[in-house]
């Protein structure tokens, strides 16, 4: 299972991800994202190069809530290069954009709301979804299993995971070593913790972001095996 660092909080790039990635370059993080949104494009392009400069994977996450801003987001992502865009909803849409590029997107299934986003729809929606958004051409979903309002959260994964046979991403609110050992088991690839992290809320007695990602990256490890 992969752990994604996001460098974002309250679902917005942080102004100092640059800094934070010279900060931990040297750490065994092959998966790194980011938001279109609290920082320019001018800073974006310098991120991506970072991250491709430190030979991680790279992840933009959609948080718009208006289909134009949705799709303008995939369309920088695109630009941009990255490996994997993440969220929205607009699917055929941003499929579209995408199509010719290397960029594998990952939709959100369920019904997402507001920012930041919450997560309403049931286990067979979000299994329906799934096996539609992978027919359709998108390599996956990304699943906002613990913002859900409405049902389970490792049922919701569950579900996603049984309807489809693409990359499983669980995004949001993730905070400790008990929920990332349960995605494990309920068959998510992959899960993104960036507010954790940054805040010091993953492990409140550790005091740098070297030791919150330690920690995260040691419970990754104990998941997969």
């Amino acid at each position: 299972m992969d752990f994604i660092f996001m460098l974002t909080r309250d679902d917005q790039t942080v102004t100092d991800a640059l800094d934070i990635v010279d900060d931990i370059a040297d750490l065994p993080l092959k998966h790194i994202g980011f938001k279109d949104i609290g920082v320019d494009l001018p800073t974006l392009t310098k991120l991506h190069d970072a991250l491709r400069a430190i030979n991680a994977e790279t992840y933009l996450e959609v948080v718009s809530t208006t289909q134009q801003s949705a799709l303008d987001s995939a369309r920088i992502g695109r630009d941009l290069g990255v490996d994997w865009l993440m969220g929205g909803t607009w699917v055929e849409q941003t499929l579209d954009i995408l199509d010719g590029s290397n960029t594998r997107y990952l939709p959100f299934p369920g019904t997402p709301v507001g920012h930041p986003t919450t997560l309403g729809g049931s286990p067979e929606q979000i299994a329906e979804q799934t096996a539609r958004f992978e027919a359709a051409g998108a390599a996956g979903v990304d699943l906002l299993a613990y913002r859900a309002s409405e049902a389970d959260p490792l049922e919701l994964v569950r579900a996603a995971r049984k309807a489809g046979s693409g990359h499983l991403v669980v995004a949001g609110s993730i905070t400790n070593a008990e929920q990332i050992a349960a995605l494990a088991q309920a068959g998510a690839d992959g899960f993104t913790i960036g507010q954790a992290a940054l805040s010091g809320a993953y492990n409140p007695r550790k005091g740098t972001l070297r030791g919150q990602l330690a920690d995260i990256i040691d419970a990754t490890a104990a998941a997969s095996i």
